[in-house]
């Protein structure tokens, strides 16, 4: 039987952005927009989607008079990620 894909993470970008705050400790908007190749404005609905589920923090400052947004994944996060892994395995057979 097939578990349940979480349909937050099952978004190619949303997903690739958790998946790179799993290896890091925090990364900012412009580091996550290059290695995701995404355009500045999906990547801020995406990520803003998945502070509003509790997956990532988000932390807004300013550099000298440039802003800054910092993202950091939470255990709500990594905890959903565990489970969309736990149930994609349920499709592949392992």
């Amino acid at each position: 039987m097939f578990k349940e894909l979480n349909p937050l993470l099952h978004s190619e970008l949303r997903l690739a952005v958790m998946s790179i705050l799993l290896g890091v400790e925090s990364a900012d908007f412009v580091f996550l927009r290059e290695q995701t190749g995404a355009t500045a404005g999906n990547l801020s609905v995406q990520i803003d989607k998945l502070a509003r589920a509790g997956y990532i923090e988000i932390e807004k400052s300013f550099r000298g008079k440039m802003p800054r947004t910092v993202c950091r994944i939470t255990d709500t996060g990594r905890d959903a990620f565990a489970e969309y892994v736990e149930a994609l395995k349920s499709y592949i057979g392992s």
